[in-house]
């Protein structure tokens, strides 16, 4: 039997307890060659529980180390780029929304965010309330004194240091989030995209705050799961997508007042972050999803692309209709494959699965949309082969758009990728992240292929799904059931029934 198909354990000893852990080296075969880095993989010997450096340690310690190397990175944009001209902030790829919408949204001059107009190109803030609300939070951080460049900079190393303190969050998060698979988060830790993108805006705080609803809910506190992902809507929209496989999956589980709970929790909390704005400053608060009705085709979608070869502009409610429309059917497709399936998928797949479709199908990628990704795929998809082949085409990506901007800002010079080769960077993006998506899907259809279920487990992300036996399938789920594990040896599932092997 192959190591891929034979997974070890070893006992992490917390006390009186023992809880059997996978070793990543002996399931993945780029994890035990990378793991020559730091002496090979773990001796059968070794007493790993008994170190201070648990794998949460490490994790954290490795994902905080990524990050400010990704700081790092930003140094000559710090230092000059974001102040001398527009052009070599993209030429050295260290561009960040962050310090210049500390003066063009009011921060630098006290505005009060939805409340105050801003005089520019925006009338008022166009993030969600509690996005807003880190921002204000940060330039209350903020040394008030100094030139407005000195200020700026100071403001990107505030929030700099907060995304750093969410970051630590998401660490812990996909760390304990399959209990039996702590260092799959190390993919997180060390995904390049991660640590290049993750001071350009404020997506960490709405990741973090959806890594830590994943963690609640496979701990069975639906509750506690619905207000962290109410939340994290009133951050960013997209957590609130997750809801949808979520009550598929309960559908099928007969878990209905489990997901009623999340839905009053995500709801209740929604509601009040986001009605004391909504009631007093009406104008500022739908600013956010005005602006995303009414944004054009813009950098990174396939929509642009189209729009490029043919060199004709799209009509931007014809696309908001469109891409609706292919959302739509993309989640009708993920219900579909939820009640269809020979076992019931792992929340943590369909979470990534109706992620990645919204991003496929929006009219905008910002490059650090992929945070949204990225801890999602470490828990649907913990293989290090399959997560850097869709990583290269993410920083192939990264490095496509700011090499394309320079390209328009260089005027007849035309220095940098031209529209062709931008939109290679665009497809790199979309095929990586549809090919990761079509081996989720194959391991959701041939359960046998899924790394997370071969040591016995069912859905260590889903909660009360863990285990649960099913109450509605269709087609081929209905038949007699079907072990989501084949192994020689070893502990198997059948049906959310843990037994042992015969």
């Amino acid at each position: 039997m192959t190591s891929e198909t034979s997974p070890r354990v070893y006992e992490d000893r917390r006390g009186d307890s023992a809880e059997p852990v996978v070793r990543p080296t002996e399931q993945d075969e780029v994890a035990a060659a990378g793991s020559q880095l730091i002496g090979g993989p773990l001796g059968r010997w070794a007493r790993p529980g008994y170190h201070w450096l648990t794998p949460i340690r490490i994790v954290v310690l490795v994902a905080i180390g990524m990050f400010a190397l990704g700081m790092a990175q930003k140094l000559p944009c710090y230092d000059w780029a974001w102040f001398r001209g527009a052009n070599s902030q993209y030429t050295h790829a260290c561009y960040s929304d962050i310090p210049h919408l500390y003066s063009l949204r009011g921060f630098a001059d006290n505005l009060v965010p939805y409340f105050d107009r801003l005089n520019g190109d925006m009338n008022y803030l166009e993030y969600p309330v509690l996005t807003g609300l880190f921002m204000e939070v940060a330039s209350w951080l903020t040394p008030g004194s100094g030139d407005m460049q000195h200020r700026e900079q100071m403001y990107w190393l505030v929030n700099a240091g907060m995304l750093m303190a969410c970051t630590a969050v998401i660490a812990v998060c996909v760390t304990r989030t399959h209990r039996r698979r702590p260092w799959d988060a190390l993919l997180v830790a060390l995904a390049p995209a991660f640590a290049l993108t993750a001071t350009i805006n404020w997506d960490l705080f709405a990741v973090a705050l959806t890594a830590a609803a994943m963690l609640m809910w496979s701990r069975g506190r639906t509750l506690a799961f619905g207000i962290l992902i109410g939340l994290a809507t009133a951050a960013k929209l997209y957590p609130v997508l997750i809801l949808g496989p979520l009550l598929v999956l309960c559908w099928r589980a007969g878990k209905w007042r489990e997901f009623g709970a999340a839905m009053l929790g995500a709801a209740g909390a929604w509601l009040i972050v986001n009605l004391p704005v909504m009631m007093l400053a009406p104008e500022g608060w739908k600013k956010f999803y005005t602006f995303s009705q009414e944004r054009s085709v813009d950098f990174g979608s396939f929509w642009l692309i189209i729009s490029q070869r043919t060199g004709k502009g799209l009509d931007t409610d014809m696309v908001n209709t469109l891409a609706a429309l292919l959302m739509v059917l993309a989640c009708a497709g993920i219900a579909v494959l939820t009640l269809t399936a020979p076992r019931r998928p792992r929340f943590a797949q369909l979470a990534f699965l109706v992620v990645a479709a919204f991003i496929i199908t929006n009219k905008v990628y910002s490059p650090q949309y992929v945070l949204w990704l990225i801890p999602l795929a470490a828990l649907a998809r913990p293989r290090w082969r399959d997560f850097l082949i869709w990583q290269a085409g993410e920083v192939v990506y990264f490095l496509g758009i700011w090499l394309y901007l320079a390209y328009t800002m260089s005027g007849e010079k035309h220095q940098g990728l031209p529209p062709e080769g931008y939109q290679l960077a665009i497809a790199a993006h979309l095929l990586t992240t549809l090919y990761l998506c079509a081996v989720v899907v194959r391991d959701i259809l041939m359960p046998e292929r899924d790394v997370v279920r071969r040591d016995g487990s069912d859905d260590p992300s889903g909660g009360v799904l863990d285990r649960a036996e099913d109450v509605f399938v269709l087609g081929q789920a209905a038949h007699p059931p079907r072990h989501a594990a084949t192994l020689e040896e070893g502990p198997r599932v059948e049906w959310g029934t843990r037994t042992p092997a015969s």
